[in-house]
């Protein structure tokens, strides 16, 4: 057999190897992302379960363990949520005042400040402080109990640890999430005003009325549905994680560090999904 013909083979055959292990390598991932899907399903059925029908099976849902995730959730993120919301506000009314004067169009922004907030930016800003915060600190703490087979020993006593740990969390997030995008809303709006003062010589009286004069209801409720389902990802992310935590504290570096990526990912696709949908 001709030399050139061996290693035109042997080339075929690495090719072929290569690409057999990318796609069980695709292959695994996907049935990991399926499973992972299945996992969190489980956990939000059995939660809302547990909040709804807890207390005719004399097991209801501790109402101070959800005020005391919605002290850690909400009232705590509220300083970070108030500079980023105003930052952010700032650095759009900034972006589009400098942008739109080429075209002599600069009092445009306050419209484009009013609904890109409260549509998109408020929640948005509302769900990544959330979800770096609270879904890396709820994946170390549950991941920590898994490790110290603190779980088991809920099992043991009887104690479901999705009611104990999960149930608190997800109402928690689903009261506090709304709020702190409002208050997102409301001071980025106020950073934009600050600026629009500063830059178009305009009172913060008469922006404040051009503001509510652009947005409708809609506006408002479509952040508020986002916040939701943002509350409901955060938490299935990041209860999920800690539960499947292992391997010591490298394992829980890893579990927290995935739980915020995950959430925040989850979040953005989630935000692009229901833009797409409500803004036709």
């Amino acid at each position: 057999m001709p030399h050139w013909t061996s290693g035109w083979k042997m080339a075929a055959e690495i090719s072929a190897n290569r690409f057999r292990l990318l796609t069980e390598k695709v292959g695994r991932k996907f049935v990991s992302g399926v499973e992972d899907f299945g996992y969190g399903a489980a956990l939000l059925i059995e939660s809302v379960f547990w909040l709804l029908a807890g207390r005719w099976r004399q097991q209801r849902v501790r109402l101070s363990a959800i005020v005391q995730e919605m002290m850690t959730i909400g009232v705590q993120a509220v300083p970070v949520v108030i500079i980023l919301a105003f930052a952010n506000g700032a650095m759009m009314a900034m972006q589009g005042i400098y942008t739109l004067r080429d075209f002599g169009a600069e009092s445009q922004v306050v419209s484009g400040i009013a609904m890109s907030v409260t549509r998109e930016f408020g929640v948005l800003i509302a769900g990544i402080v959330v979800a770096g915060r609270s879904g890396s600190a709820i994946a170390a703490r549950i991941g920590t109990m898994q490790m110290a087979q603190e779980i088991d020993a809920l099992r043991v006593m009887g104690v479901s640890p999705v009611r104990y740990l999960v149930s608190p969390i997800l109402a928690a997030m689903l009261v506090m999430m709304p709020m702190l995008s409002i208050l997102s809303d409301a001071m980025a709006i106020l950073g934009g005003g600050v600026i629009a003062v500063i830059e178009l010589h305009i009172t913060l009286d008469t922006y404040a009325i051009r503001v509510f004069s652009e947005l409708v209801p809609g506006d408002i409720f479509q952040g508020l549905i986002k916040s939701l389902v943002f509350a409901v990802l955060i938490t299935l992310v990041a209860t999920s994680n800690g539960f499947n935590a292992s391997g010591g504290a490298e394992g829980l570096g890893r579990a927290t560090t995935r739980s915020v990526v995950l959430c925040i990912a989850a979040i953005v696709v989630a935000d692009m999904i229901f833009t797409f949908f409500l803004s036709r």
